[in-house]
Order: C-alpha cells, then structure tokens, then sequence
C-alpha cells in the first residue's frame, strides 16, 4: 500500500454528515411547496367544521391566543432569538394584520354571512395576479411574458374548478370581506418578505399571533358574543387543526419559502390550492367533481409551471 493512503481516508469520512445534511435540507427545500399547499389547502376543514359554533372573530381569537402561547413556550424551551430593535418588532406585527387578520378575518367573515366557497376561492385565486404585480412594482422582481401567460392561464383554471360554486349574488358584506382578504394577502406576504423575513420563525410565530390576538379582542368584545361559542368535538377539532396544522405548518412552510424565494415564484402555489381543496372536498364530504373541473386541474398544474420566475444569473 502507497504510503499516505490511509491518511486519505478519515477526510472523505468527515465531510459525510455535511454532505448529508445538505442533501437532507435539498430534499425538504424540493417538497416544501407541495407540502405547503396540501397544508394550506386543509384550511377549509376549519372552516366546515368551526364556524357553525363559533361567530367567525370569536374563533379567530381563540386561534391566535393558542399559538401564541404555543409558539412561546417553544421559543423558551429551544432558546430561539428575539427580535432586538423595536422597528423589527412592528415589521413582524404588521405583516401579521395582514396576512393573519386581514386575510383570515375576511375569509371567515364572508364564509359566515353565506359567501360560497368557490366564489371565495375564485376571487383569494386572483392573489397570485395581484402579487405578481406589487412585487414587481414594490420588490423590483422580473416578470416575463412567459409568467404572465401562465397566471392568466391559472385563473382560467381555478375557475374550472370552482365554476359551478361561483355566485356574486351574495351579501355586500361577504364581498367586501374577501376583497379585505384578497388585499391582505397579497400585501402581506410582500411586507413579510420585505421586512420581516430575517427574524426567526418561532419568535416572529409568537409575535405575530399575540399581536393580532391584542387587535381581535376588542373586536369580539364589541360585535360578537364570545358565550355563543358551543364546544363540540368538531369546534375543538377545528381549533386544534387550525393551530398546529395551519397556523403553525402551513404559515411557517410559507415563510420559509418566501425568505428562499421570490415572491412571484410562492404566489403561484396559490393557484393550486383551489384543486386540491377541491380534491379533499369530494374525498372527504363527496362534493362535486366532474370533468371540467379535473381538466382544470390540468390547466392549473400547466400554469404553474408556466408562471415559475425566470432564472436569474
């Protein structure tokens, strides 16, 4: 054997568990987007199953006070980072009235005063447009022709998928709540890239969750009567999957993706929430599905492809 060819060895040895962890942080960076969609896309079980015992900003604030004490006690127990100035503290709470108050107050609101779920879903569906937009005014993203067509193409499809539960013959408050969500969405999750990205998911979860819990209060102390809550086994199944699914999985994954992302690129996944909601409704509670919703299922999946960001150099 050629002296110094042990010595070779013990290095590649080393550099295993790095290079294992990154093949581990690949693999989760390749399914986050579909998980987060599966995810995201269960956000109707909570509505099905919650808003029937609960008025919509009772329940809302239920949601926010349980993961806001859950989140804490994580960033206790693993040490997690606190913001350090007060403007990062403001920024994390702003995007939380967006994206948690504005957008699930109005969703819920307009489900309560009888919207129908595919009208909600068909107007939340032009987020991914009105994303695409502000980012490119806002955040100075590229959008090329190629995304363009693809996000028209993705409405197209969500309105397959949705057609036969759309109706604007719906009560002004109910439209004008999902306008609120459609805005707070789209604004949100800019602001979250733009000013918050940086802080630590556990401590910006905690934040978040308190601050819209503070903004709630009042106003389920002044237009809802929080007695009216009925705590049956499905309101406590609403609430637990809306805090540890949805608020805890889904916001973080959405997060995560956002501070890796462009913002353009995430805003497209939107689009295939509609299908899989869809999907999950006719497993689950046998709704309709017929074949122009499946072939919109395939025009969606086209879309997507189609509205990926272009590769930057």
């Amino acid at each position: 054997m050629a002296p110094g060819a042990i010595d070779r060895e013990p290095p590649v040895s080393a550099e295993a568990p790095g290079n294992a962890a990154a093949e581990g942080a690949s693999r989760f960076a390749a399914l986050a987007p579909s998980l987060f969609v599966v995810l995201w896309s269960t956000g109707f079980i909570a509505a099905k199953y919650g808003l029937p015992y609960a008025p919509p900003l009772t329940f809302l604030l239920y949601r926010f006070v349980a993961v806001a004490v859950l989140m804490a006690l994580v960033c206790l127990v693993t040490g997690a980072r606190w913001p350090s100035r007060r403007t990062e503290y403001l920024n994390v709470a702003i995007a939380a009235w967006l994206v948690h108050g504005l957008y699930l107050g109005g969703v819920f609101v307009a489900l309560s005063k009888g919207l129908p779920a595919g009208t909600a879903a068909m107007l939340v569906g032009l987020q991914p447009i009105v994303t695409v937009f502000l980012a490119r005014a806002w955040l100075r993203e590229p959008v090329v022709a190629r995304q363009w067509a693809g996000l028209a193409l993705g409405l197209a499809g969500v309105w397959l998928v949705v057609r036969h539960k759309v109706s604007l013959d719906a009560d002004p408050v109910a439209l004008a709540a999902i306008a609120v969500a459609l805005a707070g969405i789209s604004v949100g999750t800019l602001w979250q890239k733009r000013h918050a990205s940086h802080v630590d998911l556990r401590t910006g979860a905690a934040i978040q969750f308190a601050a819209c819990a503070i903004v709630y209060l009042p106003l389920v102390l002044l237009f809802e009567d929080a007695s009216a809550v009925q705590w049956t086994p499905q309101f406590a199944f609403a609430i637990g999957w809306s805090v540890v699914v949805l608020s805890v999985g889904a916001i973080s994954l959405l997060y995560w993706l956002l501070r890796h992302g462009a913002a353009a690129g995430v805003a497209r996944l939107f689009f295939l929430v509609p299908p899989v909601t869809a999907l999950m409704a006719f497993a689950m509670f046998g709704e309709r599905l017929d074949a122009l919703a499946v072939a919109g299922m395939v025009v969606i999946v086209v879309a997507v492809a189609m509205a990926r960001p272009a590769a930057t150099k």
